[in-house]
């Protein structure tokens, strides 16, 4: 008869200083936090191996789905709704017409940006027209300054076509601090609360409309790390609860009209446990203001509302369908964090007005989660994972810090008001370009493994929705500092399109001698280095002379002449090449930070390209020397 094994009695346990010296021995000798501890960009530690243990003490365990403080979600299904944006500032007419077209396509929210100075009753009902209110979640982004016209506006029209104003939801994003961080509008804090109840006001009628914005994808969209992002998106909410509160509101009002629009950036596990955390600590806020009691009210109204768009930081121009594999995973992670929608960025943003194909794309990419890989069937998959509850726990544990700092500042309004935020911001965005010229954070296809033979140039065209119109009562902008807004892969992709408008693309031609694994491994990662600029590469099998090698460039009619090879044969082949090309007009270059460098730099050789490299700065220089002879 066949015997079974029972896994937890027939096998030992081991306990954890087991394991880690277990561990330790098979690091022989390297240090064990260097080698295998992550200090993340956050500011906290994350261990190689986590074990039940780890779970003992945290607080994201003990609640259900649906139940205060909602670290496991505030509901208890996974749905979520599947936006799409449209730009309707130009013609209420068109947009209508795409919207109803979208919605037979697999769309459950609806997005509409306005212009203020076209807003009144008409265009609304031309805008909605045949779409029903009860059925879609329906969005507009609008001045904060119309906003309460527009709820105005809505409420007259919900209620002429006879619909019970409890059946329509969706949201009017008036966020005024958003307008200060982009525009550099310089707001007091009595125009900014104003702007807040005025549209509250307007809008009680609309119970489940959420009309107070917090746009932490601004931040997220400026390089913002995901501790950093949920910090002011916390002190963000708080700012606003406090304003409206002190002006009359109901605490359970406030925070039932706040809807949080938040970034999800690249960090697959780390973007899981920040929507988590978020919920957690957002939950506790709210709890602060329950004086003089908790009640049921304010219990449901701190169940963090959170719509959820893939960021456009780390998405390129150049090898655009990458962009397709970035926003997937993103949007997985949101989903199976529980978010209440989610918005995909379509992959060609970066260079045109997305076009039909890519709206698509982007719809597919969340009907493929839902359809087929079901990820709408389960309630908070990470829940009980040592690894994502410790994740979520320490995010919380960094945000929170965060956020009381922000608070001995005098709150996010003061720290905006006074450029500080933007400072921080900024701060941290040169941290992540820093990182990606130095291929310390990987940008496929833009710093490491570039497509060799695009061209991106001619399908670069004007992607500006009116929507970055200023406020219809906008003095002149940046009264106060503005947020920066960049892309990560930016400052490559300038490089490239410079090369590609250059009157002769440059040739790097390989020249490979000696070691055969350390010629052919160096050859690769130089014709990846020098492809990130649009050179022409050249790559070959070896020679058997470095006379051999430069004849051959020379047919190629080579710009560039690389020596790939080992550390030990630069010392002979480096001075060889270099007595035949320091009078000519190629520019030489030695793959690699051979022991031999200080000697070969006094012969006169300069350009070296290693791990070690900022590849931005040094194709920069190459460019200097290569374009402008």
């Amino acid at each position: 008869m066949e015997e079974k094994l029972n896994m937890l009695a027939d096998f030992p346990k081991i306990s954890t200083k087991e394991w880690k010296d277990k561990i330790v021995t098979d690091l022989k000798g390297a240090d064990y936090e260097k080698k295998l501890v992550w200090r993340t960009p956050e500011g906290f530690n994350v261990q190689p191996f986590y074990r039940q243990e780890d779970l003992k003490g945290l607080k994201t365990t003990v609640s259900a789905p649906g139940q205060f403080p909602y670290v496991r979600g505030t509901k208890e299904n996974n749905e979520w709704a599947i936006r799409q944006n449209i730009c309707a500032c130009e013609n209420a007419r068109k947009a209508n017409k795409k919207a109803l077209e979208v919605l037979n396509k697999g769309i459950t929210s609806l997005g509409f940006c306005l212009d203020a100075d076209k807003l009144n009753y008409h265009f609304i009902k031309v805008l909605l027209n045949g779409i029903d209110a009860r059925a879609i979640a329906i969005n507009f982004n609008i001045c904060p300054c119309k906003a309460p016209e527009l709820a105005n506006i809505l409420v007259r029209y919900y209620g002429r076509c006879g619909y019970d104003f409890k059946a329509v939801y969706g949201s009017i994003n008036v966020d005024p601090m958003k307008q200060m961080l982009l525009k550099g509008k310089n707001l007091s804090r009595e125009e900014v609360a104003e702007r807040l109840v005025a549209t509250v006001n307007a809008a009680k009628t609309l119970v489940n409309y959420r009309v107070v914005g917090v746009n932490s994808i601004i931040l997220n969209n400026s390089g913002a790390y995901c501790a950093q992002e949920l910090a002011y998106a916390l002190a963000w909410g708080a700012e606003y609860m406090t304003m409206m509160t002190e002006a009359g509101v109901p605490n359970y009002l406030a925070a039932r009209d706040i809807r949080f629009n938040m970034g999800i950036g690249g960090n697959y596990f780390m973007e899981i446990a920040k929507f988590r955390a978020a919920r957690l600590l957002w939950a506790k806020i709210v709890e602060a203001y329950k004086a003089p009691i908790f009640t049921t009210a304010l219990k449901n109204a701190a169940k963090m509302n959170v719509s959820a768009t893939t960021s456009r930081f780390n998405m390129t121009v150049f090898d655009a369908y990458v962009n397709l594999l970035r926003s997937q995973t993103e949007t997985m992670s949101a989903a199976l964090a529980g978010v209440d929608e989610i918005v995909v960025t379509p992959f060609d943003v970066t260079y045109e007005q997305p076009t039909d194909f890519a709206e698509r794309i982007a719809r597919n990419q969340q009907l493929l989660l839902k359809e087929e890989a079901h990820f709408d069937k389960v309630v908070d998959p990470a829940a009980g994972s040592y690894y994502l509850e410790n994740l979520t726990a320490s995010i919380a544990a960094e945000a929170w810090k965060q956020f009381l700092a922000i608070q001995e500042e005098g709150g996010l309004f003061e720290m905006i008001k006074a450029g500080k935020v933007q400072d921080a911001v900024a701060a941290n965005l040169k941290t992540r370009l820093a990182d990606v010229a130095k291929r310390k954070e990987v940008l496929l296809g833009s710093n490491q493994f570039p497509n060799f033979n695009e061209k991106a140039a001619k399908k670069i065209k004007a992607n500006q929705c009116c929507a970055g119109k200023a406020c219809c009562n906008a003095p002149a902008a940046n009264e106060i500092k503005t947020l920066p807004v960049a892309r990560a892969a930016e400052e490559f992709e300038t490089l490239r399109l410079e090369t590609e408008g250059a009157k002769k693309q440059p040739v790097a031609f390989m020249l490979t001698i000696g070691n055969l694994a350390m010629r052919i491994a160096r050859a690769q990662f130089s014709c990846n280095f020098l492809a990130c600029a649009g050179y022409k590469v050249i790559d070959n099998n070896g020679f058997k002379s470095v006379k051999d090698g430069i004849k051959a460039a020379r047919r190629a009619k080579a710009d560039i002449i690389v020596l790939c090879s080992s550390d030990d044969e630069y010392a002979t082949f480096a001075p060889q090449a270099w007595l035949d090309l320091q009078d000519a007009k190629e520019m030489f270059i030695v793959a690699g930070a051979p022991a031999c460098m200080e000697d070969l730099q006094k012969l006169g050789i300069q350009n070296f390209i290693h791990v070690r490299c900022n590849v931005l700065d040094t194709l920069k220089s190459f460019n200097q020397q290569l374009l402008n002879k």
